[in-house]
């Protein structure tokens, strides 16, 4: 395909990068595109070339590859755009964290909805409109955004909506549940069939079949609650299971966190998570995770390197949707996948406006998404609760709305579960104060905010969590932020390696 041009957003996600790079060049017709790399750290930009290039040297690749922190230059003329960006990084996600937990909102991952969740979108949306806007001008023609960054529906319903971009929002928890549902059940590679429908991170496996054979509830459970390791890291999913009749697509930890039942209180807490890994359901346990494994990838360069001059094996290429959404549209061939996109009526109880993530085909023609689907009730239920509080915060966003925004997290299942509206206002003024640096739409309310805040009204809870390890302060993340900035700038005044 000469002349096609895939522009990343955020390529300094080292691993993640080099996975997406490598599953597109796994498709011979792809192999001749451009890969523009953009990120705000030349430091984490000059590793990525250096491992891509090492790929394209030893597999004797057509592949072009440049890198430039000037987003709007690598933009130019591209006809995909793929974001996997993280505004505010550690800085602003311990914020997200940490201060609900003072007011007794205890959450797992924050990323999605739930306090951190829609601050997290308050400062992701002016930039996907930044983004939208730099592809309206500069891409090419019929440019098409893929969205990987969280939180996935209300950054995929503003470039929609607002930045009038055509965007496909793109995750991976669809394919991990259905792993397990093939793990459980004992089904072989291509026996496994399903459907798989609702938004993002509460998706539903409204039809299962192994085999052809439909599978229902009871088996399922049973499948569940026999297996030695998910029977004790899944206990959310499997309780929703018994009730809701259909499996979600999202662990224990995020699970338990958009739902107002599992995560109100600290026995409760700890009744349904397992402390064997983050993802299960521990306090604030994926920022735990990734403050401890932020660098990795500088550890790892070595290896990845290593390996990059390496032949690669096209026949291993991931269950990432981005490679496979493009090689339909240049080649023709048809891709099933799951996909975020506006309902516009293709699931029947859900509202029109609302971001679902549902079934698709990919071929030349476009995505076409499979309509007429229904949710059992309870799931759309389920749903609805959280799109209402994604609408609100994307408006807010928009509009730089302090009441709205504080509306919306009020109207969060788990906050609603556990706040009263008195505390939500201190809270939402708390962390807009925090993270004024990244919320520019709300520059005109930080003062209110901050006075506020100073009388003091609202008693904090202190809560130190139900099920927490020991996760360093925020001033310590922002002392070592300041620090990897200082060697981000030193690395970029040096020659290029």
């Amino acid at each position: 395909m000469s002349g096609l041009k895939i522009a990343i957003i955020g390529a300094g996600s080292v691993g993640f990068t080099k996975k997406l790079f490598t599953d597109i060049v796994c498709v011979p017709e792809l192999r001749d595109a451009e890969f523009a790399l953009t990120d705000v750290s030349e430091h984490n930009l000059s590793m990525v070339r250096q491992i891509l290039d090492r790929i394209v040297e030893a597999n004797g690749l057509p592949t072009r590859i440049t890198a430039t922190t000037e987003r709007r230059r690598a933009l130019e003329g591209a006809n995909y755009v793929i974001s996997c960006v993280r505004v505010g990084g550690l800085e602003a996600y311990a914020d997200d964290i940490r201060i609900p937990l003072k007011y007794g909102v205890d959450q797992c991952v924050g990323d999605t909805i739930c306090a951190g969740g829609i601050l997290y979108g308050q400062r992701n949306i002016p930039v996907i409109l930044d983004f939208c806007k730099d592809i309206r001008e500069v891409a090419a023609p019929g440019a098409k955004f893929l969205n990987y960054a969280n939180p996935m529906a209300m950054n995929t319903w503003a470039a929609i909506e607002y930045g009038k971009v055509d965007t496909i929002g793109l995750c991976h928890g669809v394919q991990h549940g259905g792993e397990q549902i093939a793990a459980v059940l004992g089904a072989g590679p291509g026996e496994l069939d399903f459907i798989c429908s609702g938004i993002n991170h509460q998706t539903w496996f409204i039809d299962v079949r192994l085999k052809g054979r439909k599978v229902g509830k009871d088996e399922l459970v049973a499948a569940f609650e026999a297996h030695p390791v998910y029977s004790q890291q899944e206990k959310v999913r499997i309780d929703v299971l018994k009730r809701f009749g259909v499996y979600s697509t999202e662990s224990n930890g995020h699970l338990s966190e958009y739902l107002p039942w599992y995560r109100k209180r600290p026995d409760e807490i700890e009744r349904w998570i397992d402390m064997s890994d983050w993802i299960h359901g521990e306090t604030g346990g994926y920022l735990r995770y990734s403050t401890e494994s932020r660098n990795w990838f500088e550890t790892d360069f070595p290896r990845f390197l290593e390996e990059a001059g390496k032949p690669f094996d096209a026949t291993k290429r991931s269950s990432e949707h981005a490679s496979h959404i493009i090689e339909a549209l240049e080649t023709g061939r048809v891709y099933r996948g799951h996909f975020n996109v506006k309902n516009d009526g293709v699931i029947t109880n859900l509202p029109a406006d609302a971001i679902i993530e549902s079934p698709g085909f990919v071929d030349r023609f476009g995505l076409n998404m499979a309509a007429g689907i229904t949710l059992p009730e309870a799931c759309a239920a389920t749903c609805i609760s959280s799109i209402n509080v994604q609408r609100m915060s994307v408006h807010a966003a928009i509009d730089g709305d302090l009441d709205l925004l504080k509306l919306a997290v009020l109207h969060d299942p788990l906050v609603g579960a556990i706040c009263s509206p008195d505390e939500v206002w201190q809270m939402v003024d708390e962390m807009v104060v925090a993270q004024a640096r990244w919320l520019p739409q709300y520059a005109h309310a930080i003062d209110g905010a901050r006075s506020r805040l100073a009388e003091g009204k609202v008693k904090t809870r202190e809560w130190r969590g139900a099920a927490r390890r020991d996760v360093r302060s925020v001033d310590v993340v922002r002392a070592e932020t300041a620090k990897k900035r200082e060697l981000e700038l030193d690395v970029a005044a040096r020659p290029s390696l």
